[in-house]
């Protein structure tokens, strides 16, 4: 089987081939930390973070480096407006950011560095550039030349000539040419401040993540993501400052994220649709969260509405009651068992099909609800093995996990083998056909998360979000 992934410098799929072999450089631009992220911020850490997990699971030493952008124009002017130090406002949000991506079980990247923590290496970058006069001081300020870098437009593939038409040089810029774009921003009186070469300032939004690129993985990398409004200009911009400077491709693969809708509307502040992360989180199960998001492959648009959400929570719900049945109906030693049939393997060879095929989630999630079909027919079977049962519990687990889904009912402040010991003294009480003890015993269960279900086989019980 062979990886493709959609390049949106070619603009079309081309085979996946790392630089290193079984290695994967992997730079995802992260938020600017000056509110709180909404649900078209979360995509891009859900989407990528599947991507990592899929080439992990495909054998990969993945490097995966995320950022955050700590200080600009937003984070100043919130610090002005609630009269908090940048720093303190950076890390609010980081903290806050942090906590609403793992909860939708984004793991943590292997770097995640802050621009304010690699100024030593912007101001170094910013100077070769003057050095090879690609940029230019001019007031304070450090600005690219943008027409001295050939190759400007190549990933949004727009012509230096139309791009001229819309720039102009607003009051305070000092360009050379309309097109140029600030490398480094001369400091305004009370603003935060670095020293530097060209005057005390700090840096231009573009110049953070070449300086970070190169610092963490190198010269030229394997893929550099993010979402679809990022391309331009600010890819745009990285590309022509790294191979300025360079010399050499920056990244061989750019993956970009669709947008999020809000009922086939644009989300925006102006039409009053933000949702907030930490407020969706409160009303669904964040794995249904990251689950509706998976639902559409990346590159794709993806409309939001609390019904599709509704539709969402009953699907996932589908794969939870699924795997909770396979689980009941097995013991410790028949769910380490592994199937000799093969069949697990058509699933994992579909699965991996489709996400070969640049990460098409979709495709992938309609073979879990393939296997889902099946081991339900299977458990209802009465001459189905253990054995069998284990073998579709297990890649049932295997599967989800590489999308990043969790199918384990979350860990509960009761134990295990305290549920056990409550069911069993309803039972006894519903022998003695003490039944308003027997329903207290249930409702004290349902109140810490447990709902009972009996069977004729017995009582089964589970966990459910509260």
């Amino acid at each position: 089987m062979v990886l493709k992934v959609y390049n949106t410098l070619t603009r079309k799929k081309q085979v996946f081939r790392p630089i290193e072999e079984g290695k994967v450089k992997m730079y995802v631009c992260g938020p600017t930390v000056y509110n709180y992220i909404h649900i078209g911020n979360a995509r891009p850490a859900v989407v990528f973070d599947t991507v990592r997990r899929y080439f992990e699971y495909r054998g990969f030493d993945v490097m995966y480096v995320s950022n955050f952008t700590d200080v600009d124009d937003r984070l100043i002017h919130a610090s002005k407006e609630r009269d908090i130090p940048v720093p303190e406002i950076a890390d609010q949000f980081i903290k806050a950011y942090l906590a609403d991506v793992g909860a939708l079980n984004v793991k943590r990247p292997t770097v995640s560095p802050r621009a304010t923590e690699t100024m030593p290496e912007i101001i170094a970058f910013i100077g070769k550039l003057v050095d090879k006069g690609y940029a230019y001081p001019a007031g304070g300020d450090v600005y690219f030349r943008t027409r001295a870098f050939k190759g400007y437009g190549k990933l949004s593939h727009q012509s230096i000539d139309d791009l001229k038409s819309g720039a102009r040089i607003k009051i305070g810029e000092n360009k050379e040419d309309p097109l140029d774009f600030a490398l480094w921003k001369g400091a305004k009186p009370g603003e935060i401040k670095w020293n530097s070469p060209w005057g005390y300032g700090r840096p231009g939004w573009h110049i953070e993540c070449s300086a970070m690129v190169e610092k963490y993985l190198g010269e030229t990398i394997d893929i550099h993501a993010g979402g679809t409004d990022l391309s331009f200009p600010h890819h745009e911009n990285e590309i022509a400052q790294s191979e300025a400077l360079h010399q050499q491709t920056m990244a061989h693969y750019w993956l970009h994220n669709g947008h999020i809708q809000i009922n086939h509307e644009k989300m925006s502040k102006s039409l009053g649709n933000v949702i907030l992360v930490r407020d969706l989180i409160k009303k669904y199960d964040p794995n249904v969260v990251r689950f509706f998001i998976l639902t559409v492959q990346y590159r794709h648009p993806i409309n939001f509405s609390d019904e599709l959400l509704a539709d969402a929570v009953q699907a996932f719900k589908r794969l939870k009651t699924a795997f909770y049945n396979l689980t009941h109906s097995l013991n410790d030693v028949s769910a380490r068992s592994g199937d000799k049939s093969g069949k697990m393997d058509l699933y994992r060879n579909r699965f991996i099909e489709s996400m070969d095929d640049d990460f098409n989630t979709a495709n992938a999630i309609a073979v879990l609800f393939d296997v889902v079909r099946d081991a339900n027919t299977a458990l209802q079977d009465s001459g189905t093995s253990p054995v069998l049962l284990a073998a579709y519990r297990n890649v049932l687990a295997e599967l989800s996990d590489v999308l990043g889904l969790k199918l384990e009912e979350e860990t509960n402040s009761i134990l295990d083998s305290e549920v056990e010991a409550l069911i069993e003294k309803r039972e006894a009480a519903r022998h003695k056909k003490q039944f308003n003890e027997a329903d207290q015993i249930r409702d004290q269960l349902k109140e810490v998360g447990i709902l009972l279900e009996d069977t004729p086989h017995g009582v089964r019980w589970k966990r459910v979000r509260k």
